[in-house]
């Protein structure tokens, strides 16, 4: 990939995010991109050579930005600032999650408003392409002045400084990461240190892996949702299209043509369509596509919100040329992470509630208080010897307790910094890492439905589902045996759980 000034694509960031030295994604800058950073810089060069002050290029940071910096010192300005910002701790982030970061930093740098040399940008780009990723630690970034602790732990690589993980995976100091890849250190001139950490470029890189991770959680989510429809013998009359005309919410209507799609062909449906006692399904059935189509219109809109900032400038002070040979340089806000956070903590919510929905069908199929589900309790082989699946419900019904937790919105708690000069921050990170936790515990939710729904099924032979549904029932079984007997179901739902991470469910 070949960066310029437009908008970074949301794709090209993940396939840059997860690539690996054996799958590899090269990026470079074109040169008309460069030399647009060139001229940027040079304006900024002239600008700062006057006498006034201009943030953070000739002053201190935050609360000490009315201390004036002469010009001997503007490199070692640059330089403390990323050595006295890494002040990140706790267990370094994921690689991916790193190289999205960086990613988002480049493409923001490249719009040539940030006053950096062409140089600074295409050593980032040299990381990326030589798999040199720098460790960061996860916590210490409040979102709002930019990611500056995680920001400046990955700068400081660039220095030969701080720690990296090198293309084989090991934890090595960043000069040897260096020197290993051919790579030289480099010297920060005035503004780049600021460049390199004012952004949010965390927040966004968490968000986009995020979205990629929960397009394979919805997918998975509905063919949950169709598969335990027919291992609980519910019907399918709550999916007909007329239902969400008249509801005109367009979510719920694109999840009740998935679900229907996955029924399609089914005979369990055909088998009990007349002569059912019964006169209506548990909310968990007939309101599936209204809860998991909110849940995902709710993405939608999330996705939008990063769209957006994948084509921003989130640096402060801003570079914008004269076209006289100067620049104006504007400090403002742009690093504020709240037109993330807050679509990152809604995220937090909508996850609750993929997985909330889908540990009720769970109960419901194995408690078998409705006894025409034609189901054993717990789905027992032998109910009383053998207790079946009893204890996944259990699991199930934890990961949702802490769910709750995780959708108490981060955004919403303000804390001052910098002695008060940054006096409401975003904590957008923080709304990352909580919607990151999220979709790794709603993920193992949905994977106990479909392992509880799998072995339901079986009960209805020789009648068959859907064909989607049949072909995710065949997949399941590659990886997972029908339970003929107890055993522990741990390895099987982290083995269903990998498969809904690697997209192989939906």
């Amino acid at each position: 990939m070949q960066f310029d000034a437009s908008p970074l694509k949301y794709d090209t960031l993940v396939r840059v995010a997860r690539a690996t030295p054996k799958n590899p994604h090269p990026v470079s800058i074109q040169p008309e991109t460069l030399a647009g950073v060139a001229a940027t810089r040079q304006a900024l060069e002239a600008t700062i050579a006057s006498p006034e002050p201009f943030y953070g290029v000739n002053t201190g940071f935050g609360s000490l930005s009315r201390t004036r910096i002469e010009g001997g010192d503007l490199r070692a300005l640059q330089t403390n600032l990323l050595r006295s910002h890494a002040a990140g701790v706790g267990e370094p982030l994921p690689v991916p999650v790193v190289r999205a970061m960086l990613t988002c930093l480049v493409a923001s740098l490249a719009r040539a408003h940030s006053g950096v040399r062409p140089v600074v940008i295409e050593r980032l780009c040299d990381l990326l392409n030589h798999h040199v990723t720098p460790v960061v630690p996860e916590l210490g970034s409040v979102g709002a002045s930019g990611d500056l602790a995680p920001l400046a732990h990955a700068g400081l690589v660039l220095l030969g400084e701080g720690e990296a993980f090198d293309r084989d995976g090991k934890r090595v100091p960043g000069a040897r990461a260096l020197a290993d890849a051919g790579l030289e250190p480099i010297v920060l001139e005035a503004k780049e240190g600021l460049a390199l950490i004012n952004g949010t470029h965390l927040m966004a890189a968490r968000f986009a892996l995020l979205l990629d991770d929960l397009d394979r959680l919805t997918r998975a989510s509905v063919l949950g949702a169709a598969m335990s429809i027919d291992a609980c013998r519910a019907t399918d009359a709550f999916l007909d299209p007329r239902v969400y005309e008249v509801r005109k919410q367009p979510g719920p209507a694109r999840i009740a043509a998935a679900i229907r799609s996955a029924l399609e062909g089914s005979q369990i449906l055909a088998d009990h369509r007349s002569g059912d006692p019964r006169v209506q399904d548990p909310y968990s059935f007939r309101c599936a596509a209204i809860v998991l189509g909110a849940a995902t219109a709710t993405i939608k809109d999330a996705r939008a919100a990063l769209t957006a900032e994948l084509d921003a400038v989130t640096d402060n002070p801003l570079v914008f040329p004269d076209g006289s040979g100067g620049a104006d340089i504007i400090s403002a806000g742009n690093f504020h992470g709240m037109p993330l956070a807050i679509p990152l903590d809604t995220l937090a919510i909508a996850v609750s509630h993929i997985a909330g929905i889908a540990e009720r069908r769970t109960y419901h199929m194995l408690s078998v208080f409705d006894p025409e589900t034609h189901l054993n309790p717990y789905l027992s082989p032998q109910p009383g010897l053998h207790s079946g699946l009893m204890i996944v419900q259990y699991t199930a019904a934890a990961l949702c307790n802490e769910l709750i937790g995780l959708a108490t919105p981060a955004s919403v708690a303000n804390l001052s910094t910098s002695a008060g000069m940054e006096d409401y921050n975003s904590f957008g990170p923080r709304s990352a890492a909580k919607a990151a936790r999220a979709v790794e515990l709603a993920r193992r939710v949905v994977a106990i439905e479909l392992l509880c729904a799998a072995q339901a099924i079986e009960a209805h032979r020789p009648l068959r589902s859907g064909d989607e549904v049949e072909r995710a029932h065949e997949a399941l079984r590659v990886r997972v045996p029908t339970l003929t007997e107890d055993r522990p179901p741990s390895p099987d739902i982290e083995a269903i759980a990998q498969m809904i991470a690697d997209g192989e469910l939906g």
